[in-house]
């Protein structure tokens, strides 16, 4: 029996087809300030994320790099593990289903669904997105455009295996109406109910024949196992389970999870497709799945055919990790999309983060410095004013706690903010700066001093969830010894004699808002090269180097009509190059084209996007046609 002292949390495993934006690793700082929260709480947890690495659409990205699907993947997950370490994120444990001890389970899961009636074998008929990887009835598509990302969508007909949805809908229905917080915003369980519980659901293809990169069905290997079921229950394979019955203490101590974090774009196949098959397997439920809003550049939803795409290291680079964390769990609500932009950013770092947060340090322990040499030694002469703040410093936690409860994290961190607020306001209230004027206003001085510490003390603890770096900075400055969550919900810990940092360290500094606004965005620098007319020696052409390539992406430079912001694979890496060659070809005919690449220019910044090289092609009258590498291997170099 899973003892209730351990909180097992997951966040949605990330698709290894390309680098992730802001909006997918907002999902992964999330689940990471909820943990933190749960840890400081006092529970054990488990939080689990990772990797899913299966599916045509990376079988086709391979391809087209002319590497092997594992090789791709390989590649991707690093790159995503590595951004979760940069934005501070601690999880227990990372999954790929690549891994061996997962595969085996997904065979065995698969074979035992399969043994027991629920998966048959048919032939499938309908539209396929390759976006989403997912399946759409006729009913559900409109234009052939797919329902959930607004994508092209294919019309397939294959072999498949198909499982038993609508035998276990009645049940999962009973269970969304016994347990109201099953689905969670109550709004996204009414979206689910009215959409796909209200008529017989379709039984789903859950294998494929089309393509080979996933994991082969034991007894008919023609068929890979659907990223589905593939994908889902990593769960509960990362903790153990095992399709025969020989689960590992793991699965006893963590299952069943206690929220899925998921985004709301996947919500029909963890609210409906995860439950039916957990049912079939006879696995009890997870306690919560909660499906969060997305985060959109400005008004739209990022995606590289949009050209809208922020990631999280260059907004790093520009504003550090902690700002960046700040402003992605700050600027999401709780059911509907949050939203940023630039300039919101920058606004976002001045006000609440330099004005308020780190301005209330910085002017509370300089005062403590300036007048009491750093040290406060009475804290006893108090004021009506003082009561109001004093109890704000008391309700923190249990206020914060309330709100994190039901996962409304942007208004937790709000509460955090407005203590803060108050503190700014308890010094213009108090004047400490006429109060120091006086001597026998000192030991009033000094208690009004040490509310402010407490303040900081309570609120930089609170922090550390969501900032934790800054956190700790905030509570050197004071140089608090006890950080513990249950020390900051009691008032009046900190003792007479303590001593405050010697010179305090800015937390925060403003930001320019003009000048950030052009780290952000690089001005445009000329695209077009005036034609070279003069002879040159063998010797600057030899400085040239020329290597062949192969297209493996192709986007709409964001900010320029013209452009295409090229990947090439040059065999031991992949160089980017934005190209003029939107007038000349689609993006579809560039796909897979073997090209020659100029690798050793200097790269250049176009209308802010780097180019690391320029693609040969050649023009004439009939039009332009790309100079190719012919069929030798990738990053020959041409001499």
């Amino acid at each position: 029996m899973k003892d209730k002292k351990n909180y097992y949390i997951t966040s949605a495993i990330a698709y290894t087809s390309a680098k992730p934006h802001v909006g997918n690793i907002y999902e992964i700082v999330l689940a990471d300030a909820i943990a933190r929260f749960k840890r400081a709480q006092g529970f054990n947890v488990r939080f689990q994320t990772g990797t899913d690495e299966h599916g045509q659409k990376i079988e086709d990205y391979a391809i087209a790099a002319g590497i092997t699907p594992k090789e791709h993947v390989d590649n991707i997950s690093t790159i995503i593990r590595d951004l979760f370490d940069l934005m501070d994120v601690k999880y227990d444990y990372f999954i790929r289903t690549t891994d061996e001890d997962h595969k085996t389970q997904v065979k065995k899961v698969f074979k035992k669904l399969h043994d027991q009636g629920d998966i048959y074998k048919g032939v499938y008929e309908g539209w396929y997105c390759k976006a989403d990887e997912a399946f759409y009835s006729d009913i559900q598509v409109k234009d052939g455009l797919c329902p959930d990302c607004g994508a092209k969508l294919e019309r397939q007909k294959e072999e498949t295996y198909f499982f038993k949805m609508s035998k276990y809908q009645e049940r999962l229905v009973k269970h969304i109406q016994d347990n109201p917080n099953f689905i969670q915003p109550e709004s996204r369980k009414n979206e689910m109910v009215k959409n796909f519980l209200t008529e017989p659901l379709h039984d789903l293809a859950v294998s494929r024949t089309s393509f080979k990169w996933g994991i082969p069905v034991d007894f008919d290997p023609e068929h890979v196992v659907y990223v589905w079921i593939d994908a889902l229950i990593n769960y509960i394979t990362g903790i153990g389970y095992d399709a025969d019955g020989n689960h590992s203490a793991e699965f006893a101590e963590w299952w069943p999870a206690d929220v899925h974090l998921i985004g709301k774009d996947i919500l029909r196949f963890h609210t409906i497709y995860w439950p039916i098959i957990l049912m079939a397997l006879d696995v009890e439920l997870p306690e919560q799945i909660f499906g969060h809003p997305w985060l959109l550049a400005g008004d739209d939803k990022m995606s590289k055919s949009k050209g809208n795409m922020v990631y999280v290291d260059d907004l790093a680079a520009v504003f550090g990790v902690d700002p960046v964390r700040y402003i992605m769990l700050h600027e999401m609500p709780y059911e509907r999309d949050g939203h940023i932009t630039n300039e919101l950013m920058i606004e976002r770092i001045n006000t609440d983060l330099a004005n308020i947060i780190g301005n209330l340090v910085n002017r509370t322990v300089a005062m403590i410095n300036k007048y009491y040499g750093g040290v406060l030694t009475v804290n006893t002469v108090t004021d009506p004013l003082d009561t109001e703040l004093v109890d704000a410093i008391q309700n923190l936690i249990p206020n914060v706690e309330i709100k994190m409860e039901t996962l409304h994290v942007a208004d937790a961190i709000s509460e955090i903010v407005s203590l803060f607020r108050k503190g700014n306001k308890y010094i213009d209230d108090t004047q400490p700066w006429v109060l120091a004027k006086d001597e026998a206003s000192s030991d009033r001085l000094q208690t009004v001093l040490y509310n402010l510490v407490e303040l900081i003390r309570v609120g930089g603890i609170a922090l550390e969830a969501f900032i934790p770096s800054t956190s700790q900075k905030i509570l050197d400055q004071i140089n608090v010894e006890d950080r513990s969550f249950e020390s900051a919900r009691q008032y009046g810990l900190t003792p007479p004699g303590h001593k405050v940092i010697d010179k305090t360290e800015i937390i925060f500094s403003r930001l320019d808002k003009e000048e950030t606004l052009a780290k952000l965005t690089v001005e445009e620098e000329p695209a077009v090269v005036e034609e070279v007319v003069e002879e040159i020696t063998i010797d600057e052409f030899k400085k040239m180097v020329l290597k062949t390539g192969t297209i493996v992406d192709v986007e709409k430079h964001p900010k320029a009509d013209k452009l295409y912001v090229v990947q090439v694979d040059l065999g031991s890496k992949t160089v980017q190059v934005v190209s003029g060659l939107v007038e000349h070809f689609t993006k579809d005919e560039l796909m897979g084209k073997q090209v020659v690449v100029v690798t050793n220019l200097k790269p250049v910044s176009l209308r802010g996007v780097q180019s690391n090289g320029m693609i040969l092609a050649a023009k004439d009258a009939e039009g332009m046609d790309l100079v190719s590498g012919g069929t030798v291997v990738n990053g020959t170099q041409i001499s």
